[in-house]
This record gives C-alpha cells, sequence and structure tokens, in this order.
C-alpha cells in the first residue's frame, strides 16, 4: 500500500510538473501565435473567423456613408495582400497589381461575400502552414513581412468590427463592446 501511494504521489508530482512547462518561445511560436490571433484564436482583440461571423452579404456590403469601406470591401483587400505575401514567400508570381491601392477594396461583389470569407480562411490557414513548415533561415528572413501581415491584419479586423458597431450587426458579447 505504501508501494502504491509513493508510485501516485510521484505521478502526480511528474504530472504537475509537466503542466507548468511551457514550451520554449521561439521565432516561430511567436509568429504562429501572432497569425493566429489575428484570424481563428482569441486573443487581446477580435479575430478575422469572429469578426465575420453571421454577416449576410447585404451587411457586408453597407457603408456609412461617409466615404469608410464596408466590411465586404475590408475583407477583400485582406485576401488580397495576404495573397500577394502568400505567393511572394512560396517565391510564386502574385496577382498583378497595378499601383492603386483602392482596387484592392472596390473590386468586391457581395454576391460573393460567402466565397470572399472562405477565401480570407484560406489564404490565412495556408499563411499559418506556410510557418510551421519553413526552415529556420525563411522564417528569420520572412518574420519582418510576418509581423507586419499580422499588424495590418488586426488594424482592417478593428475597422470590421466598427463598422459592424455602426451598422448595429455586432454581438458586443464577442469582445468589443
Amino acid at each position: 500500500m505504501k508501494t502504491l501511494a509513493v508510485v501516485l504521489g510521484l505521478c502526480l508530482a511528474a504530472s504537475a510538473q509537466a503542466q507548468t512547462e511551457k514550451k520554449p518561445v521561439t521565432l516561430r511560436s511567436v509568429l504562429l501565435d501572432q497569425l493566429h490571433s489575428t484570424h481563428d484564436k482569441k486573443n487581446w482583440y477580435v479575430d478575422a473567423d469572429t469578426a465575420v461571423a453571421n454577416l449576410t452579404a447585404e451587411q457586408s456590403n453597407w457603408t456609412d456613408g461617409k466615404g469608410n469601406h464596408s466590411v465586404g470591401q475590408l475583407v477583400n483587400h485582406l485576401v488580397f495582400w495576404n495573397r500577394q505575401s502568400l505567393a511572394n514567400f512560396k517565391g510564386e508570381t502574385p496577382e498583378k497589381f497595378g499601383g492603386n491601392n483602392d482596387e484592392t477594396f472596390t473590386k468586391f461583389d457581395s454576391k460573393q461575400w460567402k466565397a470572399t470569407v472562405q477565401a480570407l480562411d484560406e489564404v490565412l490557414t495556408q499563411l499559418e502552414k506556410l510557418v510551421e513548415l519553413a526552415d529556420d533561415k525563411s522564417l528569420e528572413k520572412w518574420a519582418p513581412t510576418l509581423a507586419n501581415i499580422g499588424a495590418h491584419n488586426a488594424y482592417h479586423i478593428g475597422q470590421i468590427v466598427f463598422v459592424r458597431r455602426e451598422q448595429g450587426s455586432w454581438d458586443a458579447e464577442k469582445g468589443v463592446k
């Protein structure tokens, strides 16, 4: 009986130690954390998945009439620039871009809302997979751009939430009251 108690005690101690040990922070883990926090993991701010959830095509096209972009335009812009970066990282030819950033917003078609949301999820997932599988040299090279991608995504996701609040389609329980 004493032996069983000792073994159980050692198992509990080992389990407790394993739970308190954290994986070391690496460049890869920091970049993945940042990418996920702007895609699909709740963190300090609303992620993209939450920001666009339960929005209709009609709502995605709404603007305040003051020159601000619609949610759909913002999502379209994010899809475009994340795809551009992904193509560059992969050594592929990115989509043609004439240099007018306004076009990355205005090419949105609300009839394609569901496809646009799916495209955002896909490109963000592909960026995460790229970081997961990249060698250390590539990660070091890409890190500044990846950090800016995270900041850029967070900025526009904040705009999406703002537009939804103005529109009255935002659920404050999702993170921004």
